[in-house]
């Protein structure tokens, strides 16, 4: 019989369509210059799930019926050492889960999951670390620096995902960390190591592992320059866990934020502070972003902002300039912006403060990315105070949202947001007036006091 031919396909590198001949512009994804030649192989007999063995009948693949009692088929969950990552994870690492950690080079990823696989040994947890990047000496030389000495961990390097997992398979550890998916390759296919085709193959591979053995597997995974994961979009589907961690390099603290997860609430944030001994959660963060805030107050507001179910005080400054260029600039850091040219747009119309000849810059300090619209009070009444040249009071704290007609509308989460502007000694809150019903129940001191605004001119008035 002839021999079944390989054929030659040309693959996206950005979102995985797959052509018969190169194309210079995708035309799934309008990436340009983004196919890469690769053999198309014939179709292996077992992938993903099939992996971990050939009985159909195995425990893990049995069904569950929901009228047994929840013991039974209760989630087991790790402690990890860190209160901030527990939280982020929804509880604790969750037994057999698959989670992806993706950040820039040298945030501190695989410090993070070495100072976790330490927490991790000292609740009497097995941990096998596979790196497909540096030495075992390297590695370890990390650790021991790091003060991670224990016998429940195992460190080693391979790049070969079937040697992967027979360790994996011969160690049984309770977590696998590979470090990264990126530099895995499975033999049986022609293309190259963080091409699109090894990355879901390998990442197939690694899910039937994790279900099957019931083994948690962390990959740690990079990042393109758009500080999107790089590799193929399947690859965030195929995990139950998408952990972004991230931070600006001139500062010394990090944050762990859950885009994607399935035994927990999403958008959670975690702050971790980086020092000479490795990284260090901080258990409350607003005190870091507030802490070295200035006495001249002109275009600085403070805003109680909502991180998954955590409340978290930041600063928005704002500084406006008068502009001889026929089209003044609109620079914005740590939130969209299209949102700041909608306010500016809403507020120049409505207050008429002519802000169309101005330069206008808005800064989030620390580095935080605010994506909620509850943040569009804050940053109006910063520009309204560096337009006016009137400082705000220290301790106010704004939210809410901001519409094209003017009116202020109310936001969710309004007692977090107040109880925690309270505890930090905050004495005055402006919030929508629609959400004035949501605080019936609230008690706050005698000597603070809640303002309540309906549209844009009232915000005008207090400041």
């Amino acid at each position: 019989m002839a021999k079944s031919k390989t054929k030659t396909i040309y693959t996206c590198q950005n979102c995985g369509a797959q052509r018969p001949r190169w194309e210079g512009k995708c035309s799934d994804c309008g990436a340009w210059n983004s196919y890469v030649e690769e053999l198309q192989l014939p179709e292996v007999k077992t992938r993903g799930w099939s992996t971990g063995g050939t009985d159909t009948a195995s425990t893990a693949n049995k069904p569950v019926s929901l009228d047994q009692r929840l013991e039974e088929i209760k989630l087991d969950r790790f402690d990890t050492g860190f209160e901030e990552l527990n939280r982020v994870l929804g509880g604790g690492l969750a037994r057999g889960s698959f989670v992806l950690l993706g950040g820039s080079p040298g945030i501190g990823k695989s410090t993070l999951l070495l100072q976790m696989a330490g927490g991790l040994a000292d609740h009497k947890h097995k941990v096998l670390y596979i790196s497909g990047e540096e030495s075992v000496s390297q590695t370890g030389s990390r650790a021991h620096r790091l003060g991670i000495r224990s016998p429940l961990i195992e460190i080693g390097c391979e790049s070969n995902l079937h040697n992967v997992m027979e360790l994996a398979r011969h160690k049984k550890p309770d977590v696998l960390v590979v470090d990264s998916i990126q530099t895995m390759y499975l033999s049986d296919l022609q293309a190259a190591p963080g091409s699109v085709s090894q990355v879901r193959e390998c990442a197939g591979h690694l899910m039937g592992l994790a279900k099957h053995d019931n083994i948690t597997v962390i990959l740690i995974g990079h990042v393109t320059k758009d500080g999107n994961i790089a590799g193929p979009k399947v690859l965030e589907h195929m995990v139950d866990c998408v952990l972004s961690f991230d931070g600006d390099i001139s500062y010394d603290f990090r944050l762990l934020r859950a885009l994607k997860n399935r035994f927990g609430a999403a958008q959670e944030l975690g702050v971790f502070q980086m020092n000479s001994k490795g990284l260090e959660e901080v258990s409350n963060p607003s005190e870091l972003f507030l802490g070295e805030r200035g006495d001249q107050l002109i275009g600085s507001a403070v805003f109680a902002s909502m991180e998954g179910t955590r409340p978290l005080l930041c600063e928005v400054q704002a500084l406006t300039l008068s502009s001889p260029m026929p089209m003044p600039r609109r620079t914005a850091l740590g939130i969209d912006v299209n949102r700041l040219h909608l306010l500016t747009a809403v507020l120049d119309r409505h207050l008429d403060i002519r802000l169309g000849n101005n330069d206008i810059f808005i800064n989030v300090v620390g580095g935080l990315k605010l994506i909620e619209p509850a943040a569009d009070l804050a940053v109006a009444a910063a520009i309204l105070s560096t337009e006016s040249r009137r400082d705000l009071d220290a301790h106010t704290c704004y939210f809410g949202e901001i519409g094209l007609t003017g009116e202020v509308r109310g936001v969710s989460f309004v007692e977090a947001r107040v109880k925690e502007a309270d505890k930090l000694g905050f004495k005055h809150f402006v919030m929508p007036l629609s959400n004035k019903r949501h605080l019936a129940d609230i008690k706050i001191s005698k000597d603070k006091k809640i303002s309540f605004v309906k549209n844009v001119h009232e915000l005008r008035k207090l400041i």
